[in-house]
């Protein structure tokens, strides 16, 4: 049953839902009229708005196609095609691929949001392997496996609120630092982490596609016998077998190996003194660091490189776009006045559920977790401060908590269908092949509806 459910909406909208490009040039204007209709802010200031926004996030896109394109450079390695050889003997159903892809990637996401790229990878070659898999649905469960992550370490909002000097505490909104374990250590979250692993892993695998509606990978244009290094060997071959200084040097394993060394040890040094103090820029050293010892030569690395790159287009230029648009809405008001709205005349019963939508309303058209809660979160955060005023503290601290938990939960449920976070996955899993989000997004439709109203029980009955 639930199995034509999700083929019956993936038809369809193979044939409406244009490039992730096209969605973000029709956000881009949509939210700036409603900013012009909403806000006094005229067309000229808000044009000068959105100009300012474009470069808020050039830091984080590079983040992103860092995080990308060294954990693919790992993919392409000789260890990394052994491991999943070895994982492939015992995934022999298509079934079990998803499955393994959703377990898996989930819990790759607890600990951040950039090793979707693993779950990526690893779909990407157990499909290469095992026969029956359908690409595009595989694809789809890669993409779902990243829902975790708001509940994991390096989700952004309880990060923030436990930060000194936040900007929520800097206005005065807060007293002080939120700590985590009102947040992630919270009933709720583990709650949150609990459903996806029990409801989302089901719910996939009833819905899986049936023989005979099935496309492969080569029905996206790979050849199935396509080498598992991405054909990095046979290119090398020819110049290692120079005696040139040049070419020496170009496939020496001890300078390349010494750098790796030196940086993976300066993580040791760091995590010995601070824990499992893992943030992005730390997991791309990482992956930098993992990438040329696995490789060991710099002509072999800098090829898987090459490779790695080949298919980042959608984030580089993307991104400030998304970027422009927070701007709209930070600095025009429109966010805030939207949130002010929906916070007027709620409850301690009602206002987690509007935080929830808030957050998942919002992150159309601001894909980015720290940035949506900078613009509707003061709202959000006075609004619980005032509904818990004649609460104890830390009933009171628990039910801030609480906000803003399920606006963080609804912020990741609309990335289901947000096409623009697909260009975290579509890089690794639409190398060399012609897959499309159009081609993903209607296996999606299911899975958000089915986290959206569970997550909504959730914040309504768990306690905090």
């Amino acid at each position: 049953m639930l199995h034509r459910v999700s083929a019956g909406l993936a038809r369809p909208l193979r044939r409406w839902i244009p490039e992730p490009f096209v969605f973000a040039l029709l956000l881009t204007a949509l939210v700036a009229l409603a900013a012009w209709a909403l806000t006094p802010a005229g067309p000229v200031v808000l044009a000068g708005h959105w100009y300012d926004g474009f470069w808020m996030l050039l830091e984080f896109g590079m983040q992103m196609v860092l995080i990308l394109v060294t954990g693919f450079a790992i993919a392409l390695s000789p260890p990394a095609a052994r491991l999943i050889d070895v994982l492939a003997r015992r995934v022999d159903s298509p079934g079990k691929v998803y499955l393994l892809v959703l377990i898996a990637g989930g819990l790759f996401n607890l600990v951040s949001w950039g090793w979707t790229v693993l779950a990526a990878v690893l779909g990407r070659e157990l499909a290469r392997r095992v026969p029956g898999v359908d690409y595009a649905y595989l694809v789809a469960c890669v993409y779902l496996s990243g829902q975790p992550w708001v509940g994991g370490l390096s989700s952004t909002i309880p990060l923030l609120l436990n930060t000194e000097g936040n900007f929520l505490i800097e206005t005065g909104v807060l007293a002080g630092t939120l700590p985590v374990a009102a947040t992630l250590g919270s009933t709720l979250n583990l709650a949150y982490v609990a459903m996806y692993f029990v409801l989302v892993p089901l719910l996939m695998w009833w819905a899986r596609p049936r023989a005979g509606a099935v496309r492969e990978l080569a029905a996206f244009g790979e050849s199935p016998d396509s080498e598992g290094d991405g054909g990095i060997g046979p290119v090398l071959a020819a110049t290692r077998s120079s005696t040139s200084p040049a070419a020496r040097m170009n496939h020496s394993v001890w300078l390349q190996g010494a750098v790796a060394f030196a940086g993976l040890a300066v993580l040791a040094l760091h995590f010995s003194a601070n824990g499992a103090d893992l943030d992005l820029n730390r997991m791309i050293f990482l992956f930098l660091m993992l990438g040329l010892l696995i490789h060991r030569s710099p002509a072999r690395y800098a090829e898987a490189m090459k490779r790695a790159c080949a298919n980042i287009a959608g984030i580089v230029f993307q991104y400030p776009f998304y970027a422009g648009i927070m701007g709209l809405m930070m600095f025009s008001g429109l966010g805030a006045q939207l949130a002010l709205w929906l916070a007027d005349g709620a409850s301690l019963t009602t206002l987690p559920l509007i935080a929830q939508f808030a957050g998942a309303a919002v992150n159309f058209a601001i894909p980015s977790a720290g940035g949506e809660w900078a613009v509707i979160g003061p709202a959000l955060t006075e609004a619980a401060l005032q509904l818990s005023a004649g609460m104890p503290p830390e009933m009171q601290q628990a039910f801030v908590a609480r906000i803003a938990m399920a606006t963080a939960f609804g912020e990741t449920s609309t990335n289901l269908l947000q096409p623009f976070f697909l260009l975290t996955v579509l890089p690794v899993m639409g190398a060399g092949v012609r897959v499309e989000a159009r081609d993903v997004m209607g296996y999606l439709v299911l899975p958000f509806a089915a986290v959206y109203l569970a997550t909504a029980l959730l914040v309504t009955l768990v306690p905090g």
